[in-house]
């Protein structure tokens, strides 16, 4: 069984994944929190990725890394260039210097966040990032880009819409990726032999997507759900928004100056400054 590292291991998406990949792989879970539940078939290792020691530390004898570690949401520009800048830069160069190949980088679809709502894009559209978040992800594509040009690396950006179960709103019915989905779609970039440099869009087959992802499909990719199901009951509750933000694909972060983050820096940790 191959070994996967999975970084932000204790966030919604690496728990989604984490549980929906049991089994299939050995899982070396990862993140500066520490985790509610450890399975069995896990083993954790506790990591600040903006220190360059722990990302070598992580990264050493595994097979792949699906690099979730990061700040998820808009916010303060310090704790978005450590985590997801510096962050990144320390997981993709430790990769390399430990001969790891393949990385899968959830990227986000606030990357994109300023094409309007009235238009559908694919994987070769220029980036409009909505936000400094989603600038530190067109950052992680474009990192991708040179460690597979310059070093061979095979990387694997996935342009993550929202993963839930169920949608929460109008704008999710468009975005939402499914549990199931994103396993099958993490299990692509994992086990594809063809894979230099992807970037393709972590959603499920919704009929109201805003994205051409026929790149996905072409890798083999065949989500098996729809947020269709449960969209006369959301439009039904649904209310108006920021007239800007409805706009556009990012939705409130097009908009929003700070929005709390889900996965806040344990306290002891928070007030730590970098030398």
């Amino acid at each position: 069984m191959k070994t996967i590292l999975i970084t932000g291991a204790a966030g919604d998406v690496g728990t989604h994944l984490r549980r929906e990949l049991a089994g299939k792989y050995v899982l070396r879970v990862s993140d500066l929190r520490s985790l509610k539940k450890i399975n069995k078939e896990e083993k954790f290792v506790r990591a600040d990725i903006s220190e360059m020691s722990d990302a070598l530390r992580i990264t050493k004898g595994v097979d792949a890394i699906v690099h979730l570690g990061g700040y998820s949401v808009e916010g303060p520009w310090e704790g978005i260039l450590n985590a997801n800048i510096i962050g990144c830069y320390n997981v993709f160069e430790a990769a390399r210097r430990n001969g790891v190949k393949r990385i899968l980088f959830p990227t986000s679809n606030h990357a994109t966040g300023f094409y309007r709502r009235d238009q559908t894009i694919d994987h070769r559209v220029y980036p409009k990032p909505d936000s400094r978040y989603g600038v530190s992800k067109v950052f992680g594509e474009a990192l991708a880009s040179l460690y597979a040009d310059k070093y061979g690396m095979q990387m694997f950006c996935m342009r993550i819409g929202n993963v839930n179960a169920v949608p929460i709103d109008k704008r999710r019915l468009s975005l939402l990726f499914t549990p199931r989905d994103l396993a099958q779609l993490v299990t692509i970039g994992i086990e594809h032999l063809g894979i230099r440099f992807e970037i393709v869009y972590g959603v499920s087959k919704n009929k109201r997507s805003w994205y051409d992802n026929s790149n996905a499909y072409r890798l083999g990719y065949k989500p098996q759900d729809d947020s269709e199901t449960f969209a006369a009951d959301i439009l039904r509750r649904e209310r108006p928004g920021d007239p800007i933000a409805e706009q556009y694909q990012g939705g409130v972060f097009t908009v929003a100056e700070d929005i709390p983050n889900p996965a806040p820096l344990p306290k002891k940790r928070a007030g730590k400054k970098r030398k």
